[in-house]
């Protein structure tokens, strides 16, 4: 018997839109405000690095808070659209505001512009509106495959504006003027197409009521689980740790590849190489994805897939490594290619995956958690992101590296480039590695599916109720 579908393609679509928001709000800051900051403003990457751990601290807290509001909010437009609405609003202001710092402030006022917009973009506004576009997944429908067709549809669209904003920012900010007028232009540009795009898949879906959620065994969505409870549950679920696990990592890799601009610059020497590593990296991954939904279904195992797609991914890791050292550019560019072919797997069965994490409370517990158990994305993408940008500030600093300001260019020490080196080609492979291992534990499916099969018989009801499976 085939699953109950509940979306058209054109909400599928829709909803892909609002990954061109977030990645207006993400790949824009990851892979550019570093360099904006050291080469434009002159400000010290170690001082940026550290104020980017600092504002962690304040932020560390509140996927948390937003995941237990959004899973008590109760409104016409449901639980998650409004909070992924209203919050991206902020978020355009933000992305505004790290880029439109004036030029002729002092150092200190200038860190201190710095530390809130970025503060305030992650922690207060981010937070809420990532989280709620990952929850809508399992509060639009309720078909596993559905859930595949969108976490692909929603990272064609990812990677569509990741590559647009890789190859096209370092133009579009010479063409605006360049300098420190050019980025704030441009900063305005992409909030504005953020917040088109954001409201643009805002309303092109519903989210099911209670009633339909209910149905099936979906769960109740009780709004009334106490805090603790609500903590205590999400933490006893293993696939949810695994999963922030996995989001810290992936956007780990996705801010060493900020460095990228560095790497063009001072190893191959070409800054306009971006846009060449931007479209092997992100072409290859749309392919994937629309074949993705189809793959999945006939292998009918999200987990064996991402599995496969890794251990290709790593062993053309390998292969970017040795270009990298021969400052061989095709070579670079045809191992990325599969590089991120594979990897594209474990990108659009993503959200689908932290639904079968959400589903798993509930067939242990009784009790929804979608809003609190999507907390993940925000969280790892926060953590992971921070960590690793502050990280390229960090070392940058370390090893020397000599800050500018508009117009002026410098000749970088050795232990620079050997950084650089390090940083693009070493640290990625290893964070693959890391996901892979991961990824092998993560069988919340085949768990899933024990659970439903138990609790159709007698005797397994009784142990479901009494958490006698884990």
């Amino acid at each position: 018997m085939s699953e109950k579908k509940y979306l058209k393609w054109y909400n599928k679509v829709g909803y892909g839109t609002g990954d061109i928001a977030g990645n207006v709000a993400y790949a824009f800051v990851t892979f550019f405000v570093m360099i904006y900051l050291t080469d434009v403003q002159g400000m010290n990457a170690g001082i940026v690095g550290t104020l980017m751990m600092v504002s962690k601290l304040f932020d560390g807290v509140s996927d948390v808070i937003f995941g237990v509001l959004m899973d008590k909010t109760h409104s016409k437009m449901g639980k998650a659209r409004p909070w992924m609405f209203w919050a991206f609003f902020g978020c355009a202001a933000m992305i505004i505001a790290l880029f439109a710092i004036p030029t002729s402030l002092g150092d200190t006022a200038k860190y201190a512009w710095f530390f809130i917009a970025y503060t305030l973009l992650n922690a207060v506004f981010f937070t809420p509106n990532n989280i709620a576009y990952g929850a809508l997944t399992a509060l639009i429908t309720k078909n596993a495959n559905e859930r595949v067709q969108m976490g692909s549809i929603r990272f064609i669209f990812a990677f569509g504006t990741n590559l647009v904003i890789q190859a096209a920012t370092v133009g579009a900010v010479d063409a605006l003027g360049g300098g420190a007028e050019g980025w704030r232009a441009l900063a305005i540009i992409y909030a504005l197409v953020g917040i088109v795009s954001n409201s643009l898949a805002v309303f092109s879906v519903r989210e099911l009521s209670p009633a339909e959620l209910a149905d099936e065994g979906a769960g109740t969505g009780d709004s009334q689980i106490p805090l603790k409870e609500s903590l205590q549950l999400l933490l006893a679920n293993r696939y949810y740790v695994l999963l922030v696990v996995v989001f810290i990592i992936m956007q780990l890799f996705g801010a060493l590849n900020g460095m990228g601009i560095y790497f063009m610059t001072y190893v191959l020497h070409d800054a306009n190489l971006l846009g060449a590593f931007a479209w092997a990296s992100n072409i290859p991954q749309m392919i994937a994805l629309i074949a993705l939904p189809f793959v999945v279904a006939k292998v009918g195992n999200m987990q064996h897939v991402d599995l496969w797609g890794y251990v290709i991914a790593i062993t053309a890791r390998i292969g970017i490594i040795i270009g990298g050292y021969m400052t061989n550019v095709p070579l670079m560019l045809s191992f990325t290619a599969i590089a991120m072919l594979g990897a594209s797997a474990l990108q659009g069965t993503l959200t689908a995956l932290i639904a079968e994490a959400s589903e798993y409370t509930y067939l242990r517990s009784g009790k929804r958690l979608d809003g609190l158990m999507f907390s993940c994305t925000s969280l790892g993408t926060k953590i992971g992101g921070g960590l690793g940008t502050a990280l390229s500030g960090w070392l940058l600093s370390a090893a020397g590296y000599i800050s500018t300001t508009a117009g002026q260019t410098v000749t970088q020490p050795h232990s620079v480039i050997t950084m650089l080196q390090i940083s693009y080609l070493w640290l990625p492979t290893i964070a693959f590695v890391i996901i892979v291992v991961i990824v092998y534990f993560l069988d919340v499916e085949k768990v899933n599916q024990r659970l439903r099969d138990q609790a159709c018989s007698p005797r397994g009801a009784v142990s479901i109720s009494g958490r006698g499976i884990h």
